[in-house]
């Protein structure tokens, strides 16, 4: 019985050992990140670096929060990751109830070309679909930029919300049809209200992809207006210097929705995947 409970204490307290290690690994950057962003530039290249700075600065944050050309980043990253989430949310619905309810001719083919987008590199893409915004007259605007995301995230909400339509009975909807209602009515009044933990898993996700996206933000903008924070971030880059600390705190700023969303939605976030997962 002691030797049991010594081989229990010892691998709880190697498990422990092991997530605090992960834990410092992968926190320690984002606490350079932090410490970089309230100093002054020219601190960071102070030999040896220090993690805790002693001449603690918001110089940085002013700099961006008090520019407006800076501030319109963040407001493109908003209206496109915004649309991203609702568009993707509302086809994905629609695309995962009939894949789950109905039965029709190339369902499976469909879907495979839908799993296979998934495996297709972005950057593999970045030539046709610049010819094709271009020659559609949506280069450098919000459609562009938003229609060109969707096609990304989709595929994987339509795959997750079939999943999760899966875990639900059909009873549920044909009861109401019995009753008179339609199939949409049994959608967006039965379905819907239910599936919250999924629609936020794949709302979260969906975000994530779109608000941290800077290949195609790249390709399909021009003007500096048009942005998005990650290209923001590039900016700073200058050809004789670089803005280090604007670009930890823009960084830093640019973490915050996206950590305030897990932060939220956590628990119905990982219920969500965990859910769409088992019955899948």
């Amino acid at each position: 019985m002691h030797t049991r409970k010594r081989r229990r204490l010892g691998a709880k307290i190697a498990v422990f050992t092991g997530l605090c290690l992960g834990a410092a690994f992968a926190g320690l950057p984002v606490l350079w990140m932090l410490s970089t962003s309230f100093k002054a530039n020219g601190e960071v290249f102070q030999v040896p670096p220090r993690l805790v700075t002693e001449n603690f600065s918001l110089e940085a944050y002013r700099s961006i929060l008090g520019d407006p050309d800076k501030l319109r980043f963040f407001v493109n990253s908003y209206v496109v990751a915004l649309s991203v989430t609702a568009l993707t949310l509302f086809v994905a619905i629609l695309a995962a109830y009939g894949f789950s309810r109905y039965e029709f001719p190339l369902k499976r083919s469909v879907n495979a070309v839908i799993i296979s987008v998934q495996a297709v590199p972005p950057i593999t893409l970045v030539i046709p679909y610049f010819g094709l915004v271009v020659a559609l007259g949506l280069y450098n605007t919000y459609p562009g930029l938003i229609l060109t995301h969707i096609v990304f995230t989709l595929p994987y909400a339509i795959i997750m919300m079939t999943a999760y339509f899966n875990t639900l009975p059909k009873e549920l909807d044909e009861s109401v049809k019995v009753d008179g209602a339609s199939s949409w009515t049994a959608l967006w009044r039965v379905l819907v209200p239910i599936s919250v933990p999924g629609m936020i898993a794949v709302g979260v996700y969906t975000f994530m992809i779109s608000w941290n996206e800077y290949l195609f933000a790249l390709t399909l903008t021009r003007t500096d207006n048009m942005r998005t924070v990650p290209i923001g971030i590039q900016l700073l880059m200058g050809q004789h210097s670089y803005e280090w600390n604007q670009m930890m705190a823009m960084s830093i700023l640019g973490s915050i929705p996206v950590l305030v969303l897990f932060l939220l939605f956590q628990r119905r976030f990982i219920g969500g995947l965990t859910s769409g997962a088992v019955k899948a």
